[in-house]
């Protein structure tokens, strides 16, 4: 599968990776602006957002990343990703080092790093209001979580508009990998039994977990973390500005979760005097 994607513009490339609560869109802010100053910019939706259909499996999200590139005949390019995208960004840096130019992780998660109590419960309100088909209840909760004080009421309109798509698309996938799963345990046909993996929603879109190793990341690297946000997210940016050699840690205080939608022009800016700091520089014409 090639992920759903829109690519623009001529320069560096950029590849920006979407959040898990929200698709491809929540870039719009920064898309026409980083184009404008002279990068490519590619921005895609993940499996299971915005334009991409969600498939019952296993599957390796680093791979479809780079399957993307290698589509567009990119082969060296900058990963900016926002909290899933950010962990998604690391991990394919982790197995590509080469092919990274730099990284700016907003409000990132790690792989392998075990979510707080906080975070746990959190996830289990979630996890009961969909339980309850109280959709409406999922996605405020996702809105009121993830956004920070300075968040626009459009940009709240526009993250639950895509937070709710993405409930939609994975929550019909699930239905119909459990419904298929069901018609292969029928009594008619039990040699099906042995092939099932089960119905929890985890495994009904699994993913194959990637390798997963730092010390090959020289890339210069931006951790950006919110004073609004869990604890978590806070924690992984100053840790990945010790664990990396060549990275350094920003806390904004105004920020939460999705500091790249609370205050646009400003990230947009952090991100092109990073990118430049980094030398990855558009050509001067």
């Amino acid at each position: 599968m090639i992920l759903s994607h829109d690519a623009a513009g001529s320069g560096p490339a950029l590849v920006l990776l979407h959040s898990g609560v929200c698709d491809r869109r929540m870039w719009d802010p920064q898309w026409e602006a980083l184009r404008a100053v002279g990068y490519r910019v590619v921005r895609a939706d993940l499996r299971g957002f915005g334009e991409t259909p969600a498939e019952a499996g296993d599957y390796d999200p680093v791979a479809d990343v780079w399957r993307l590139l290698d589509s567009l005949g990119i082969e060296r390019a900058a990963l900016i990703g926002a909290s899933y995208g950010g962990k998604l960004a690391l991990a394919a840096a982790a197995r590509h080092p080469e092919r990274v130019t730099a990284l700016a992780l907003l409000a990132s998660g790690l792989p392998g790093r075990a979510p707080s109590a906080e975070l746990r419960a959190w996830g289990a309100r979630e996890d009961a209001l969909l339980n309850a088909d109280d959709l409406d209840g999922a996605v405020a909760l996702n809105v009121d979580t993830w956004l920070g004080p300075d968040a626009a009421a459009e940009t709240r309109a526009a993250v639950a508009e895509m937070q709710r798509h993405a409930f939609q698309v994975q929550l019909a996938a699930e239905a119909e990998a459990a419904e298929a799963e069901a018609e292969a345990s029928e009594p008619d046909r039990p040699e099906a039994a042995d092939e099932s993996q089960g119905s929890d929603a985890a495994q009904e879109t699994r993913q194959a977990a990637p390798e997963f190793d730092l010390s090959g990341i020289a890339a210069p690297t931006l951790a950006v973390a919110g004073a609004h946000d869990f604890a978590d997210h806070r924690e992984i940016a100053v840790d990945l500005a010790g664990l990396l050699p060549n990275a350094r840690h920003l806390e904004l205080d105004w920020a939460g979760h999705l500091p790249s939608l609370e205050r646009p022009e400003e990230v947009t800016a952090l991100l092109v005097g990073f990118l430049t700091e980094a030398g990855v520089r558009p050509p001067v014409s």
